[in-house]
């Protein structure tokens, strides 16, 4: 079975769906309150594994109640906790989400908490792991260094190196030039490049800039207008897939996981991508972020009925 690998957050969930997003001073009257896991970390992890590869998080949570809540969510979905270590004197990372009901849009504030306590030991003791998967992904949602020893160790396995730089930051460059593959939404990409992005032409212009830092490949997530890539020589732009839409929290997140899994499945660029933007549409027709993650079947079927591929008999 194809692995993944990879540092990244556990976050739990605390999510308030309303009518409309509340403006500044204003109270607003929900109709649905969620808790459970979630994290860019663990819900790209959790959609590598549902997606058909085997998925290992290297992560930190803190000694309370929520660790639990993060805990059961890898007992249930049959993967490994052994590289999920417990951070004293912090909190198990958490957000705070608000849905819009009406649009499905969202609005998140994250707190790291254990997430930010991941040392080099805690890295060193996964090289195994490293070195015996077949991608690496992972995100900003924990310390930079840690992002930066997660790098380190795809490099020095030779592993296709994924980095979803989200939440938007300034890190150093280094780990930037050295991805192999550098997924950011329209957002994310503005905040590293400089370029204001409305459309393809836009990613496109962005995506330049990114291949000039020395990264290999360039994906650009563009929400309702589809997905753009580019390795600096050849393009690829998909529509997004229409779907009706409840949730759109977690839909990058699916799309990342379902994107690793794909690679390390050894998928064609291409194929690559639609499997991951079925993952992704698939996510936002159901409620939460980990609890919406589409199985690989379904990202099968949907692949088969948008694009008339079907990935199954072509890789498997």
């Amino acid at each position: 079975m194809a692995k993944v690998a990879g540092v990244g957050s556990l976050v739990v969930d605390v999510t308030a769906y309303a009518p409309h997003l509340p403006v500044h001073g204003e109270t607003t009257v929900g109709t649905m309150f969620r808790m459970g896991p979630g994290g860019k970390g663990s819900n790209q992890i959790t959609a590598a594994h549902r997606a058909g590869a085997e998925a290992v998080i290297i992560s930190k949570v803190g000694n309370d109640f929520m660790s639990e809540i993060m805990l059961d969510h890898y007992k249930k979905e049959g993967m490994t906790t052994r590289h999920i270590k417990t951070a004293d004197g912090v909190s198990t990372g958490a957000a705070l989400i608000e849905v819009d009901e009406k649009s499905a849009q969202n609005r998140i504030i994250i707190i790291k908490g254990a997430n930010d306590k991941i040392t080099d030991t805690d890295i060193l003791c996964a090289e195994d792991d490293f070195k015996t998967c077949d991608a690496v992904i992972t995100q900003l949602e924990t310390n930079i260094d840690s992002v930066a020893e997660c790098m380190r160790m795809a490099k020095k396995y030779g592993k296709p190196f994924i980095l979803n730089p989200a939440p938007f930051q300034k890190i150093p460059e280094e780990i930037i030039k050295n991805a192999d593959y550098i997924t950011p939404n329209e957002t994310e990409a503005e905040f590293f490049t400089g370029v204001h992005i409305e459309n393809a032409a836009d990613a496109k212009k962005a995506a330049a800039v990114f291949i000039e830092k020395g990264v290999k490949n360039v994906i650009i997530t563009l929400g309702k207008s589809g997905v753009y890539y580019t390795d600096g020589k050849t393009e690829i732009y998909l529509p997004a897939i229409k779907v009706k839409a409840v949730d759109t929290t977690g839909a990058g997140d699916a799309f990342n996981g379902a994107f690793a899994a794909a690679i390390a499945m050894n998928f064609e660029i291409g194929d690559a991508l639609r499997f991951a933007n079925a993952g992704g549409a698939l996510s936002v027709t159901k409620l939460g972020t980990a609890p919406s993650v589409a199985y690989k079947k379904d990202i099968y079927d949907l692949v088969l009925k948008e694009y008339g591929i079907n990935p199954e008999k072509k890789y498997e």
